[in-house]
């Protein structure tokens, strides 16, 4: 497929997806939910990819769904949005968080409605300094989406989500860190350099092991603490069958740098 609203590369081990609609903050239409989604298919069944980076290009991160991309006029057909969801959202938000490599968000610009919980459906989160996060859905009357209802109680606790859901309030990065929403607030011009160290690493590192933590703590929010045991007992018995938990004992025990393939 050509890419018209993102742009893909593979480098490194790295895939970096950057949305790039930047003329309406890089808002989802119909074409930018087609090209990710293909971008998203070639990550999961490429060997060499073993971490994701997901960015936007200019001043916007992502601005959620292009409202013009839908006719809501008053006195005309009221549209499914739960049919949108389905189709679009809510496999866009399994993917991110269901694929088998750590996924970092560099979020350069405003994050907002949809577009801001598509960042928290990601691993790690980096966002530049100017950047912001907004729960816009209560500005049209709607639900928050892309698993916001789920991601933001569990980051900052279920007062501050529902005063985010209901108000609208912008939340600027640093605060955002502070909050516990992202990992890090950098300065804007270091964003890129950051993300792609980060991304560099984790591709170095055992990922068949980070894709386990990363299942075991996202369970974490529904499971009990039975539930959660049973689920590690599980998770380490698949890790001690790979070829890099091999691979980390014996460079452990030779005092050297483990190189981990993945596997």
């Amino acid at each position: 497929m050509a890419y018209e609203t993102i742009e893909f590369e593979i480098t490194e081990g790295v895939a970096v997806l950057t949305l790039n609609r930047p003329q309406s903050l890089n808002s989802f239409n119909t074409d930018m939910h087609a090209e990710v989604r293909d971008a998203l298919k070639t990550v999961k069944k490429s060997a060499e990819v073993r971490c994701l980076v997901l960015t936007g290009n200019g001043r916007g991160f992502c601005a959620g769904q292009d409202l013009s991309d839908r006719n809501v006029a008053p006195g005309t057909e009221a549209p499914n949005l739960g049919e949108s969801i389905e189709k679009n959202y809510s496999p866009l938000i399994r993917t991110l968080m269901g694929l088998e490599m750590p996924v970092i968000c560099a979020v350069n610009g405003v994050a907002a409605g949809a577009g801001a919980n598509i960042a928290f459906a990601c691993d790690i989160v980096l966002a530049a300094k100017s950047a912001s996060f907004i729960q816009a859905f209560c500005k049209i009357g709607l639900v928050p989406d892309c698993g916001g209802t789920w991601s933001l109680p569990n980051l900052v606790g279920r007062a501050r989500a529902m005063g985010l859901a209901m108000l609208g309030d912008k939340v600027k990065a640093e605060q955002a860190e502070q909050w516990g929403m992202i990992w890090k607030a950098v300065d804007d011009e270091a964003l890129k350099d950051e993300a792609m160290k980060l991304a560099k690493h984790l591709a170095t590192q055992p990922t068949k092991g980070l894709a386990l933590i990363k299942r075991a703590i996202n369970a974490s929010a529904t499971n009990d603490m039975d539930a959660q045991l049973d689920l590690e007992r599980d998770l380490q018995t698949l890790a001690g069958r790979t070829d890099d938990y091999r691979e980390g004992v014996a460079a452990f025990m030779e005092k050297r740098q483990p190189n981990f393939k993945g596997q």
